[in-house]
């Protein structure tokens, strides 16, 4: 599945979850919010994966990205049917 990283006051972050929603994918079936606010285990796998402490981020297996028009573009290119 596929996981976002987000804080509830970023406005990419707030931007990507829009446009998931929009595309038709469904919280806890398409995608899972993980929150990523400083100091949280969230936070923690974003650094130790893609190396910035930096939101909104996707993981999805062994992709992952940070930019929030990337990550809407990945969900609409793996999401398409």
């Amino acid at each position: 599945m596929v996981e976002l990283y987000v804080t509830s006051t970023c406005p990419f972050c707030i931007k990507v979850i829009r446009a998931a929603e929009a595309i038709g994918l469904l919280e806890g079936q398409d995608y899972l919010i993980v929150e990523a606010g400083h100091g949280t285990p969230g936070r923690k796998k974003v650094v130790d994966t893609g190396g910035k402490s930096m939101v909104p981020f996707l993981l999805d297996g062994d992709s992952w990205m940070y930019e929030s028009d990337d990550i809407i573009d990945y969900l609409r290119d793996k999401f398409s049917s």
